[in-house]
């Protein structure tokens, strides 16, 4: 996508070298989202150069993101040839979940083993923008962070391919007192429970951020996808899987690391 299509659909990109950072840039509306940047983040996210290894996400101004934006909701509410959530009541069922999917898209690309994923998330995480965050493999959040599954309480579920990491996160019991609730979680419990790493005060979120984005750099790039890969698929397999996985992983690393030292990799 071109800056100007990537700026209309309510977002930036900045790419330093192995470093690139996504802001939701809608901070009149809280970087409420909508179909367009969810589109969007799914092209950012398939053009990611290769040398990417860190994908950092974050909210232009005092709030990650409000959730969807109530305008995509309502037919008729939004400007003509805009795509909206409401869109979705004049389609067949089959439409319909093939349009999610593609909504999905936009948050999906963030498990690539190609990078690790940062959410930097101040202020609301609400609905759409708590599973943006949730998205990420890792969440550093400020003092004021709230997060918040709204769905329940609009008749809704969460849809954006937020339930498996949160309950990959907090556990499916309490994955479902949060999202049937719909209650806020806050910063100081979100650590608690799993839901994010650190919690730091708002002037501080830049700087751990960048800090945490160099320890991440500092290592081998295929060590740090290897263990990703390795980490994100442990869960489904049972220990003797995993541990096949682990030595085939290491075969790779060893040929690697010959390789870089000039060897030829051979027996």
């Amino acid at each position: 996508m071109t800056p100007d299509a990537i700026a209309a659909a309510g977002l930036r990109l900045h790419q330093s070298g192995a470093v690139a950072t996504i802001t939701l840039d809608r901070p009149d509306v809280r970087n409420a989202q909508t179909p367009a940047m969810w589109r969007a983040l799914a092209a950012i996210g398939a053009a990611l150069p290769e040398e990417t290894r860190v994908v950092v996400l974050r909210g232009e101004g005092h709030s990650f993101s409000a959730g969807l934006d109530r305008a995509m909701l309502a037919p008729g509410a939004a400007a003509e040839g805009v795509e909206t959530v409401a869109d979705l009541l004049a389609m067949d069922d089959a439409d319909i979940s093939s349009t999610i999917d593609a909504y999905q898209q936009g948050f999906t690309f963030l498990h690539d083993p190609r990078f690790v994923s940062i959410a930097a998330v101040q202020g609301y995480a609400i609905g759409a923008g708590f599973q943006l965050a949730l998205a990420c493999d890792l969440r550093v959040v400020t003092s004021d962070a709230q997060f918040c599954m709204k769905e329940a309480a609009l008749g809704l579920v969460p849809d954006l391919a937020g339930t498996k990491p949160l309950v990959d996160s907090v556990g499916y019991a309490r994955a479902l007192e949060i999202c049937a609730t719909a209650r806020m979680v806050d910063a100081a419990e979100a650590v608690e429970i799993g839901l994010a790493q650190a919690v730091v005060a708002a002037e501080e979120l830049d700087t751990t951020v960048e800090h945490l984005v160099a320890a991440l750099t500092a290592p081998m790039a295929g060590a740090v996808s290897e263990t990703k890969a390795l980490l994100q698929a442990a869960s489904g397999r049972d220990l003797d899987e995993q541990r096949r996985f682990e030595r085939e992983a290491q075969v790779r690393r060893f040929r690697e690391l010959a390789r870089l030292q000039g060897g030829d990799g051979g027996s």
